[in-house]
């Protein structure tokens, strides 16, 4: 007898479907076809020690397993639980009338358990785009799963469980959760608080700034300046995640094996660190099983590479062409898949080797050319993708002894809020930008060009820096943002009157001198006496 069971396999952070078709009939043979790589090729002694354990006598006949497409490779224990059911399907031990109604995914431990499987949410978003109206899923994804509406999704411990489901006996129940109250009861629940940071206003400020518009950041400073602590409370000022990019974020998690279990959906903007020993696929993504690197993995979120010259160069560089693309493609002999990349750089280092070049009170002990061959690590065209490069003094002690807390990060979440509601006013219209640090030329002709004073401002540090093209894009993307911040503090309420007047104002608000000033003054590499000694 045929039968036929539906499942899904991962390609990228999207999900495909797959059918498992079945063949069963007298003889001793089985077999498993459809380009299966060595986990599904191994899951017969798997499906035989699970059904035996679940009440069951696994059927020892001759069994053709397909796995369709045929010409696309099926990778993952995450078809046990559907190739179990199937095969029982095609012998008459179990009845398949039902089976059409579900998409079904899980791993089978050798005593009948389901494990947990990669991909959960991308695969209950593609069996409600086909129209299944159950899904089950591992009891341990299930949570995951059912942040999908408009489809019922069954968390199973075991086979036995699946079975009973499967054959209309079960009174098992589908997991129902409210997702938005969920997602905004936990969007802004965070460990730390810039209320902790003591002094570094100029640099809290350009944090603040990268963050209204998403712009990467870069600071340079001695140990214990406070580069890190700041860093990690980045995300806490940061705008809250949209469901839209909670969702897209949880899929690049899913598929990744990020998520804990028993999570749902990521309701807060990533934040990864990876160590400066990190490889190139790691951070790009890839491998023999493609699976996403730490750049998709901080899509919507901060990518903060401490001790930025202590990476690899060949690390650096493929950073590069995700920083503009905000996409990176990973071509191989086998595959070619596409993953996410949005994300907001924020790199830290030291000043030189010893960490004390310029330090206001130790001195630094490193040989004559190691302060320009440590800058050097660093290639010119990635620094001028850094739109802030921030140079961090250590805090006086009178700061560090003040008992007074600091300004809180919901009070600068706020200003950032409503900057990024101006940019949304403003590029509304526009397909794939919706921050000022994403702004092309015709766009930054259109919204980001200054006036005179701040033009011939401009005109007079490029031509004494020798600047580049891109470094002259960075500082008018970043007025821009510096002009929305303070434009921003005139919006009224959106529940008042002139609100829709007020923003549209703020959405062409002229850029004035003093905001390229203040951009100019994020650009510390490029100042004349950074060159000198670099």
């Amino acid at each position: 007898m045929l039968s036929k069971v539906y499942s899904a396999s991962i390609q990228g952070i999207d999900a495909f479907p797959v059918t498992i078709e079945t063949f069963g009939e007298k003889g001793a043979m089985f077999s498993i076809v459809g380009m299966p790589d060595t986990a599904v090729k191994e899951s017969q002694q798997r499906m035989v020690s699970a059904v035996n354990h679940s009440g069951v006598t696994f059927p020892h006949r001759r069994t053709i397993i397909n796995l369709a497409p045929a010409d696309v490779k099926k990778e993952g224990a995450a078809f046990d639980l559907p190739m179990a059911l199937g095969v029982l399907s095609a012998h008459q031990i179990i009845p398949s009338e039902h089976l059409a109604d579900y998409m079904i995914m899980g791993e089978l431990s050798l005593d009948g358990s389901v494990l947990p499987v990669k991909g959960a949410l991308p695969m209950a978003i593609k069996a409600r785009e086909l129209g299944f109206k159950r899904l089950i899923v591992p009891e341990a994804n299930v949570t995951e799963a059912a942040v999908v509406n408009k489809i019922e999704v069954f968390g199973v411990k075991n086979l036995a469980e699946a079975i009973a489901l499967v054959s209309g006996v079960s009174d098992l129940q589908p997991t129902v959760i409210d997702t938005r109250g969920i997602f905004a009861s936990q969007a802004s629940v965070f460990d730390m608080d810039f209320s902790e940071v003591k002094g570094q206003e100029i640099v809290k400020r350009a944090f603040e700034v990268a963050c209204a518009g998403g712009h990467n950041i870069l600071m340079i400073g001695s140990p214990g300046a406070g580069k890190s602590m700041m860093a990690k409370r980045l995300p806490t000022i940061l705008p809250p995640l949209s469901l839209g990019e909670a969702l897209e974020t949880t899929k690049i998690h899913s598929v990744a094996g990020k998520l804990r279990r028993g999570s749902m959906l990521m309701t807060q903007r990533p934040f990864r660190t990876p160590h400066h020993t990190v490889s190139p696929v790691a951070m790009v993504g890839g491998g023999t099983n493609p699976m996403p690197g730490e750049i998709s993995l901080a899509h919507n979120g901060v990518l903060f590479l401490d001790e930025f010259p202590e990476f690899p160069r060949q690390v650096l560089e493929v950073l590069r062409q995700p920083i503009e693309d905000r996409t990176i493609t990973v071509a191989r002999a086998k595959y070619t898949v596409n993953y996410p990349a949005s994300f907001m750089l924020v790199a830290s280092m030291n000043p030189c080797p010893c960490g004390y070049y310029g330090h206001p009170t130790k001195h630094c002990t490193c040989l004559p050319g190691a302060v320009s061959k440590y800058m050097n690590r660093i290639s010119g065209p990635l620094l001028d993708r850094i739109d802030l490069q921030i140079e961090i003094q250590p805090v006086p002690f009178d700061d560090i002894a003040n008992t007074v807390p600091a300004e809180s990060s919901k009070a600068i979440r706020e200003r950032v809020v409503k900057a990024r509601v101006i940019q949304q006013e403003r590029f509304k219209g526009e397909k794939g930008i919706y921050s000022n640090a994403q702004m092309n030329t015709r766009l930054l002709r259109k919204y980001a060009w200054p006036d005179k004073e701040g033009l011939d401002k401009l005109k007079d540090r490029m031509e004494r820096l020798s600047m580049s093209a891109r470094a002259f894009d960075r500082i008018l993307r970043v007025a821009r943002t510096i002009a929305d911040l303070e434009n921003s503090q005139a919006l009224p309420s959106p529940a008042d009157s002139g609100y829709s007047m007020a923003l549209s104002a703020a959405v062409n608000a002229p850029i004035l001198s003093r905001h390229i000033a203040e951009a100019i003054g994020y650009r510390n590499l490029d100042r004349s006496d950074y060159g000198t000694a670099f």
